[in-house]
């Protein structure tokens, strides 16, 4: 024979992708051609082993959707036993007469081994199996799939609004965002389906009830009017037999339905498959065992009990618990006994220097003691992971580079707080639940959860603690849910956001200037020092910074302030200047690519008033009156919570001469508020006035 052929047969029949038509057309040939005894022998032990193989991958998956493929199994599964279940009929039928070796050895075996070759006790065994794998397993199975297909749809909204704000935090990247958006739609399509293999194997079970019936009564038929047996042989051999082809198709379809049960009741994804996750969870707690043990060796020594049986096990039971306590003692020794090596050497005294004065870091993030697990990636913490993609993500959109975070632990801190700091000084502090989740409530919510209250440390929304298997309920309400390290990581972003203009300094625009100086050499070479020093140009960086302008477009900045820099050394009109040359960048970053922008101005009268104060008293504002001032915070405040509510961003338009002013006089108490000179607006964008501030009516 030419193996190579064979080969290359089998390598094109992979190629064309031809696996599932020939399963199925296999499986429709089983059912119209008669097979010999030995063939169906061999295809029941497949079907048999091939039960298990899936039972036994379901018990070491780690999460359900690491076998999506199993709907589309549990039905070829179902299709294959359904057509031996007609290959078995028909060979039974036909050749049952003949002695029950002649419908195979396997059915042969289960009829007469197995059951005894009784065919009352075979009947009871069918129907005990037939009612578990029926009324409890497979219903029980059909249920909790229902269940979970309908809560995975409803959490989805939830689950990619989470995605959303890890990604707008900085926490992942696109391509990460767009993996866990598929497997979110990965998840509900693999529950969806799950819920109607569910009755594949529901109708399975019936199936077998109606054909163990039907063979039994065709079979005596045929052995009484076909083959002059009587009644009483009839019985022995069709019955019999069809009780053993019965239970040979039961078994496999009791796993598969076991099978389908373990999926859908898997709950989390530890990293830990079922077996490992019950041992953990059940026979960790050496109180419950103890216990246990206590009452069966009671029970051992009631008169009449079975007293050795109940000794055995209640010693058994005191022995594991014993075990467990023991083990447990000398993790928390090994955990003890580090901090006493620490300290048994005492370093000498040295002579203080330089070295022992330690600088400040620029970025601190203290935990407490019960937080370490977060940032210990021994522990399998990932803040730290998160904290880089924050300092990521803001070095992208900012343009210099984000100091790193120095991590450290505080026992003088509550054992679940936390603290940043900048410059050695607190700017953010909070209190975490590591191991439970925040779910914060977005503004409409269709719910209230059970839990602890709390505030989102980072923007001050109204927020719940609440445990883990309370997710997919609150996102199925509206609630965005987040875990304890992302509640920091975030609360760390909208820090540096905002503080990012201290953050940057002399260094940082020397290396952003030596970069530019890669491209626009002459540029850089003007600009530091003949036009410029290098300590305004840092001036007129951070001033944009605070006012969350991005400087990412260093050459427009650089030759704006070529431009300008001869002119004026002030730092502020240089900053006003630049902002003009950046407008276009700085009304995207508000409204997008819209080509209407809706703003608040002030009444004319108003405008004027403030221009005429701010030239008497200077550019602090001291000459206007504190009623007027405060008349006008109370507006502007109305005017931006009114466009709020309507899904716009709040743009006060005003003239460039108070416009920096007006941006400090709001900057803490308003917040959302985008205050923009007349000349920063793009020549293509048409403005609506929705409100003007200071207006008689």
């Amino acid at each position: 024979m030419d193996f190579s052929k064979l080969t290359n047969a089998l390598r094109f029949l992979g190629k064309a992708e031809l696996g599932a038509p020939l399963v199925i057309v296999i499986i429709l040939a089983m059912i119209m051609l008669p097979l010999p005894a030995f063939l169906l022998d061999m295809l029941f032990t497949f079907n048999i082993a091939f039960s298990l193989i899936i039972l036994l991958v379901v018990v070491y998956t780690l999460k359900p959707l690491e076998f999506s493929a199993f709907p589309t199994v549990i039905l070829l599964a179902t299709l294959l036993r359904l057509a031996l279940n007609v290959a078995s009929t028909r060979i039974v039928l036909l050749e049952g007469h003949n002695g029950g070796s002649a419908a195979g050895k396997v059915i042969e075996a289960f009829g007469a081994f197995v059951i005894g070759g009784n065919f009352a006790v075979g009947l009871v065994v069918f129907a005990i199996l037939t009612i578990i794998n029926f009324m409890v397993v497979t219903k029980g199975a059909g249920r909790v799939a229902e269940v979970g297909a309908r809560f995975t749809l409803d959490a989805m909204p939830g689950k990619q609004m989470a995605i959303d704000a890890d990604l707008n935090a900085g926490l992942i990247t696109q391509d990460e965002a767009r993996a866990r958006r598929a497997e979110v739609a990965t998840e509900a399509d693999f529950y969806g389906s799950m819920d109607g293999a569910s009755k594949f194997i529901r109708g399975d079970a019936i199936a077998g009830i109606i054909i163990l019936f039907v063979n039994m009564i065709g079979g005596l038929a045929i052995g009484i009017t076909q083959h002059n047996l009587g009644f009483a042989e009839a019985g022995e051999i069709y019955v019999l037999l069809t009780i053993g082809d019965g239970l040979v198709a039961q078994i496999p379809s009791l796993l598969l339905a076991t099978a389908s049960a373990l999926v859908v009741t898997k709950v989390g994804s530890s990293g830990q498959n079922i077996g490992q996750q019950v041992s953990a969870q059940l026979f960790d707690n050496p109180k419950a065992l103890m216990i246990t043990a206590g009452v069966i060796g009671a029970l051992g020594i009631i008169p009449g009990m079975p007293n050795l049986v109940f000794i055995l096990l209640a010693s058994a039971l005191g022995g594991s618990a014993y075990w467990i306590t023991k083990r447990k003692k000398e993790v928390d020794l090994v955990d003890i006994d580090h901090p006493m090596e620490l300290s048994r050497a005492a370093p000498e005294v040295k002579e203080l220097g330089w070295d022992d004065v330690m600088p400040v870091d620029i970025v601190g993030l203290e935990v407490g003691y019960r937080l370490i697990p977060l940032v210990d990636k021994n522990q399998g913490g990932q803040l730290m992971t998160r904290i880089k993609g924050v300092r990521k993500k803001l070095s992208q959109e900012l343009g210099f580079l984000i100091p790193s975070v120095h991590i450290r632990d505080n026992l003088d801190l509550s054992p679940t707080a936390y603290r940043i700091s900048l410059m050695g000084v607190t700017v953010g502090e909070s209190e975490i639940l590591p191991e439970m989740e925040m779910a914060i409530n977005p503004g409409r919510v269709f719910g209230s959860l059970p839990g602890k209250t709390c505030k989102d440390p980072a923007f001050g929304l109204d927020a719940v603690w609440i445990e883990v298997n309370q997710k997919d309920h609150a996102q199925t309400l509206g609630y965005t849910v987040v875990d304890p390290g992302t509640v920091v990581a975030t609360h760390l972003s909208h820090l540096l956001q905002a503080y990012a203009h201290e953050l940057f300094g002399y260094e940082d625009a020397q290396k952003i200037l030596e970069n530019l100086g890669k491209t626009a050499p002459k540029l850089v070479e003007d600009l530091v020092p003949k036009i410029l020093p290098l300590g305004l140009v840092v001036k007129v960086l951070q001033n944009l910074l605070q006012e969350r302008v991005p400087i990412r477009d260093m050459r427009t900045i650089a030759e704006t302030l070529a431009e300008y820099g001869s002119k004026s050394q002030d730092p502020d009109i240089l900053t006003a200047a630049v902002r003009a040359s950046l407008g276009r960048l700085i009304v995207h970053e508000i409204s997008g690519i819209q080509n209407e922008l809706p703003v608040i101005t002030l009444d004319y009268e108003l405008e004027q008033l403030l221009h005429k104060s701010l030239q008497t008293a200077g550019e602090h504002g001291a000459g206007i009156e504190p009623g007027l001032a405060e008349q006008m915070h109370k507006s502007l405040q109305e005017s931006t919570q009114k466009m709020e509510m309507e899904g716009q961003t709040a743009v006060l338009l005003v003239s460039s001469y108070i416009r920096p002013w007006l941006a400090r006089f709001v900057r803490h108490s308003i917040s959302g508020l985008h205050v923009l000179a007349y000349n920063e607006i793009p020549t293509d964008r048409r403005i609506k006035v929705v409100s003007t501030v200071g207006q008689r009516t």
